[in-house]
């Protein structure tokens, strides 16, 4: 069982399909879409949370990741699977 995940993304962004394609690999298979292309709402939301304005904005239960970067680097770090599997970031 994997922790939570939630991704604040649009339909035409590369590095949203690039995070996702890695979790997926990582066994998400689960994942929160928040389209904020299609609510401006969910972007102030988001920039408001993360303090960030560009897609992806990832989050793992309540650790917030960042983005397709700051994700790539976690699992380059070994982080990211313990992080899914629900142990604190």
């Amino acid at each position: 069982m994997t922790a939570p995940v939630r991704m604040y993304t649009s339909a035409v962004c590369p590095y949203c399909i690039r995070a996702e394609q890695l979790l997926n690999r990582r066994g998400v298979t689960e994942l929160e879409k928040l389209r904020v292309d299609l609510d401006p709402s969910l972007r102030e939301e988001m920039m408001r949370i993360t303090g960030r304005r560009t897609v992806p904005q990832i989050f793992i239960g309540d650790y917030h990741v960042g983005g397709c970067d700051d994700l790539i680097d976690l699992e380059r770090s070994g982080r990211l699977d313990s992080l899914l599997a629900g142990v604190a970031g």
